[in-house]
């Protein structure tokens, strides 16, 4: 019995180094992606959407560090500008997401009743329809628009926010330190500087990191279905789709979009899981 409670409490001592440095790694992870994206159009100079029938499919060599792709175009190029539309488009559709979210959610918690009633309604007439077809639509409506694309991810992932705020922002209301505060005539500013914002923080940027890794998916599944951006804008699941007939010919080269899809999510879920509950 001695044994199993030592055991049991040297794993909680341990869980919260793990979820540290698990963290670590994802921002760590995150950060040389970025880093990557940003700064190989400060030092490699070649045209992205520029054709060489020469080398077609090549590996890599002098002129092409990452080889080219079945037009001739240089991998390493294309990869940072696809990783750029990703990151971009999963950062604007993020902040479009969570901060309505968020505040809508605090506004119903806050006044309940009608308010409340009426914003959890539209909530949940979101949810009702699924959110990759409410994607598929907005992109069918509008083909190969960005904003349109960032929009539609954005209508789907701040059902979430909305949800988690108007439940953490109910219970911290009703809680009596609110109540003493409320007494002691502080206004409603300070109470969310001192009580909501606290609570919500830790769980919004958890919910932002799911929701950023939702968002990489969902660009590259409607790349990969030819419904997202079009041709010859570089992007992710794009090129996949691109590739794939020419799998058994160049295989590195196909998986190279799949590896940078699979690195940015998993440093995604890595600083999510690494956050403390």
């Amino acid at each position: 019995m001695n044994l199993d409670m030592n055991l049991d409490s040297a794993i909680a001592e341990a869980a919260p180094g793990r979820r540290s440095f698990s963290r670590w790694l994802g921002f760590g992870l995150l950060a040389l992606l970025v880093v990557f994206a940003v700064a190989v159009p400060g030092f490699w100079h070649t045209d992205m959407a520029r054709q060489d029938y020469n080398a077609i499919l090549a590996g890599p060599m002098a002129g092409h560090p990452l080889g080219t792709d079945h037009l001739g175009r240089d991998m390493l190029a294309r990869l940072a500008a696809a990783l750029r539309l990703s990151l971009g488009l999963a950062l604007v559709s993020v902040a479009s997401a969570a901060v309505p979210g968020a505040v809508l959610g605090v506004l119903a918690a806050w006044h309940g009743g009608a308010i409340d009633k009426g914003l959890g309604l539209l909530a949940e007439l979101f949810l009702a329809l699924p959110g990759l077809l409410l994607v598929l639509l907005v992109v069918a409506i509008y083909p190969g628009s960005f904003l349109a694309l960032y929009a539609a991810i954005a209508l789907v992932l701040w059902v979430e926010y909305f949800r988690m705020t108007r439940a953490l922002a109910r219970t911290v209301l009703a809680s009596p330190a609110v109540a003493a505060t409320r007494l002691l005539g502080f206004g409603p500013l300070y109470i969310v500087r001192r009580h909501l914002w606290p609570e919500l923080a830790s769980v919004l940027s958890t919910l932002a990191a799911f929701g950023a890794a939702s968002a990489i998916m969902a660009i590259a599944a409607l790349g990969f279905v030819s419904v997202g951006v079009r041709p010859p804008t570089a992007e992710l699941g794009l090129m996949i789709t691109e590739l794939l007939p020419y799998f058994a010919e160049a295989p590195s080269i196909i998986a190279m979009p799949i590896v940078v899809i699979f690195l940015i999510v998993l440093s995604l879920m890595l600083i999510a899981g690494g956050r403390k509950p």
